[in-house]
């Protein structure tokens, strides 16, 4: 790859390592980018969609690279994406050429991501034995079906509610994406009381301001259908979803939902990044500004990783889920007390915590 290209990305931290898949008999192009593994093999998802940059992937990729290091997991920080519609006919074939295609790159274990699941990973793991986030019939702790990442989102909500004095009981929730994270962080945060007001697939938004039944929603969404199709709150576009009202908001589908361009719609006292990078540096700054509380990613959603790391080192579901409300109680209280008492903005202050460790991780392999 042209290296002014690359440069364009590169600092201190990374990345490693950026490759170009291209396989035209498989149907296959791919992007894979290693960041940073001073911490250890690089753990990072494996996304499925037909809009993904290379750029976008070293956002991610990155974003995982601080996740792994502020959870004090032994693994760096990499990601990828399969270009190409999730609701591909020849899926299986594709991610098995994927797979192969990524067999030399021992230093990058992959795992479920948008687009992919545990099946997936099966197959991965099936073509090169490297994957996380596998059935449980092949011993692995499936992301997904234990709503790991939800869980965590949950977590961080109990923390924030007790130091920003906002009670989950009766909190107004909107869940920005109703996929496996969003529809585990609902079902976990309305255990807790709260409220959701508010979601969203594909095919646009629903809005209910005395709440959305999530156990009817859930159980809806098994049938494939459009969420609009659900009759269980009022159809609403997108764009007008980001410019409700909430106290607590969860934005879990893709990047960049809030810019400076849009920050302003958004009306909220708390957020939780339920997606990697949903909003951008510059926007949660005037957020900040705003009198708005955000949980940032590298934090929030870091539950999926801990499990899966978990699961690599061969733990239990038990232990996986006692890590991650360990880990991230703990990073969101220090994160909260740079944000609120020493007026750091959020990814600056989640950024700086990630830096403190992998700089003294890099340290000790610089004298290996």
């Amino acid at each position: 790859m042209n290296a002014h290209y690359v440069d364009r990305f590169a600092d201190d931290l990374g990345p490693e390592k950026i490759v170009h898949i291209y396989e035209p008999k498989a149907g296959l192009k791919a992007i894979v980018v290693i960041d940073n593994l001073s911490m250890g093999p690089a753990v990072g998802g494996c996304r499925m969609a037909s809009d993904v940059s290379t750029r976008e992937v070293f956002r991610l990729a990155r974003a995982m690279t601080l996740k792994n290091a502020l959870s004090d997991l032994p693994h760096g920080g990499a990601k990828s994406a399969i270009l190409e519609d999730p609701a591909v006919t020849n899926k299986e074939d594709i991610v098995r050429a994927f797979a192969q295609a990524i067999k030399h790159l021992p230093d990058y274990i992959p795992g479920p991501d948008m687009g992919t699941d545990e099946t997936c990973m099966a197959y991965i793991h099936d073509e090169i034995g490297r994957a996380v986030g596998l059935p449980h019939v092949l011993g692995g702790l499936p992301l997904d079906e234990l709503g790991a990442t939800g869980y965590g989102l949950a977590v961080a909500a109990d923390v924030a509610s007790e130091v920003i004095a906002l009670p989950l009981k009766n909190a107004r929730v909107i869940v920005q994406g109703f996929g496996n994270v969003g529809k585990a962080a609902a079902h976990f945060l309305t255990e807790r009381g709260a409220t959701i007001i508010a979601t969203c697939d594909r095919s646009g938004a629903i809005h209910d301001p005395g709440g959305i039944s999530i156990p009817e929603l859930t159980e809806f969404k098994k049938s494939g259908q459009a969420l609009k199709h659900s009759r269980l709150g009022k159809v609403i576009t997108h764009d007008e979803m980001l410019q409700l009202e909430s106290d607590i908001f969860i934005p879990s589908a893709r990047p960049d939902v809030f810019t400076l361009d849009n920050q302003d719609w958004l009306k909220t006292k708390l957020v939780l990044e339920g997606a990697n990078i949903p909003i951008t540096h510059e926007a949660a700054e005037l957020m900040r500004v705003r009198g708005i509380v955000i949980i940032p990613d590298v934090i929030a959603n870091s539950g999926g990783v801990i499990c899966a790391a978990t699961e690599y080192q061969g733990m239990s579901e038990n232990q996986a889920f006692e890590r991650i409300e360990l880990t991230i109680s703990r990073n969101t209280e220090e994160v909260l007390d740079r944000i609120l008492k020493q007026g750091q903005f959020p990814h600056a202050a989640a950024i700086k915590m990630a830096k403190e460790r992998l700089k003294e991780a890099m340290a000790f392999r610089a004298h290996m």
